[in-house]
């Protein structure tokens, strides 16, 4: 989920213990060793004020629980995590513990930056989670570089009042195929009102991810990272879509395209648009920021010709290779597994749980809000993608995928240039 700090970075920083200094394995910090007392440095991305504190709270509660293993909580964000860990990786700086995401640590692991923590995890935390997830974070020959934490999906957001009114019934199906949600967004379009707004300013990940309902895998990966592209009929139906929607019946925001899903957000609350697609993250902001009375729901999964399957790319929790106390990292994030440290994260950020056990105790917890239900089960199809083993693809993503893909929805190349953009950019680094 490599997605932009929202709200409250300056706040986030604070509370996360401000001027904490990042030194990877500090455990000299205090006079100890691998084989005693050790604090550890753990750099997490969280940003909602709700999960910032709820992600205090665990190392609080671990903190005071385990003298012996102390964990220091410093600050990072989404929008340079990756070009922040090349630098630690090379200064020998990076953070003991590490929080990032399933198709960013890839590269990072077959450069030998990561440890495998799989033998230090416990049968709760690994029975728990799917084979498929697990596939995201493990390499080519069985090392286990991450735990998978939390799940972002892209959902469809719709204004139910809008609905009525257009005389258009809430959907209430196993699942919403494209071509229904494009009918629908034909209806809904009027009277100075788009069917649909969606912010895809870095269009990639959301195009990577949702391309699985259409079979869209875009790469052939070898066992060590290397790969070939493919972009066929499948890995351009999504985007084609969308530029469709948007160019052809104009059902779609145009301008939209260009923004980010919280300068969108307005737009859906406001009335422009009556539905509004993004990551189901984005639930949480509509919360805090929804005028009273403002009536929303979350529409079934979205589904191509091969039903409703995303990508899963979780966050991830890894420990440096270069960590003097790999083993007692991977205890904390055993910890931080936990089902009930998991339901809150998720519920803090409106994500969905790796965990089975975390998934369930999030849908009894949140029975009464009837938006989780939907959410929750566009986590039931999630699957492990060729990209996200492709040891170029953070390369790949922001200097050739995403430039290509915000021509292509500014309609300024057609979609033949934007399939030839993105195999010639594959084929200079990959």
């Amino acid at each position: 989920m490599n997605r932009k700090a929202l709200l409250g970075i300056g706040a986030a920083a604070a509370l996360l213990l401000s001027g904490c200094a990042l030194n990877s394995g500090d455990s000299g910090d205090d006079g100890g060793s691998a084989d005693g007392p050790v604090t550890l440095t753990f750099q997490s991305l969280a940003y909602q004020d709700s999960t910032v504190a709820a992600t205090k709270n665990i190392v609080d509660s671990w903190n005071k629980d385990n003298p012996d293993i102390q964990i220091k909580l410093t600050q990072g964000t989404w929008d340079n995590v990756h070009d922040q860990l090349v630098t630690q990786f090379q200064g020998d700086t990076a953070p003991d513990i590490i929080h990032d995401e399933s198709s960013d640590i890839m590269g990072f692991a077959q450069q030998g930056y990561l440890a495998d923590i799989g033998k230090y995890l416990s049968k709760d935390v690994t029975s728990a989670v799917s084979d498929d997830v697990w596939k995201t974070v493990t390499t080519a020959d069985g090392k286990v570089v991450a735990a998978p934490t939390l799940l972002q999906t892209y959902v469809v957001f719709a204004n139910t009042d809008a609905l009525a009114q257009a005389g258009v019934e809430v959907p209430s199906g196993e699942t919403l195929t494209w071509d229904d949600l494009q009918s629908m967004a034909k209806k809904l379009t009027g009277n100075g009102r788009f069917g649909i707004g969606w912010g895809l300013k870095q269009p990639t990940a959301a195009v990577m991810n949702t391309a699985l309902g259409f079979d869209g895998t875009f790469f052939d990966t070898k066992d060590d990272g290397s790969a070939t592209i493919h972009v066929g009929e499948s890995e351009l139906a999504v985007p084609e879509r969308i530029h469709a929607m948007a160019f052809d019946d104009k059902s779609l925001d145009p301008v939209s395209l260009t923004q980010s899903g919280t300068d969108v957000l307005p737009g859906f609350l406001g009335g422009k648009y009556a539905m509004y697609v993004g990551g189901n993250f984005l639930a949480q902001q509509i919360t805090e920021s929804a005028p009273q009375g403002f009536q929303w729901t979350v529409l079934p999964p979205l589904a191509g010709s091969a039903g409703p399957t995303q990508a899963a790319n979780p966050q991830t929790m890894s420990v440096s290779a270069q960590s003097k106390a790999p083993e007692q990292a991977a205890k904390f994030i055993d910890y931080f597994m936990n089902a009930e440290n998991q339901s809150k994260l998720a519920q803090g950020d409106w994500l969905i749980p790796s965990s089975k056990t975390a998934r369930g105790a999030v849908a009894t917890e949140t029975q009464n809000i009837p938006v989780w239900g939907p959410m929750l089960r566009t986590g039931e199809d999630l699957a492990g993608a060729p990209f996200q083993q492709a040891k170029n693809y953070p390369q790949w993503k922001d200097q050739y995928a995403t430039p290509a893909l915000q021509q292509y929805f500014a309609n300024s190349i057609s979609v033949d240039d934007l399939k030839k953009q993105l195999t010639d950019g594959w084929s200079s680094i990959g």
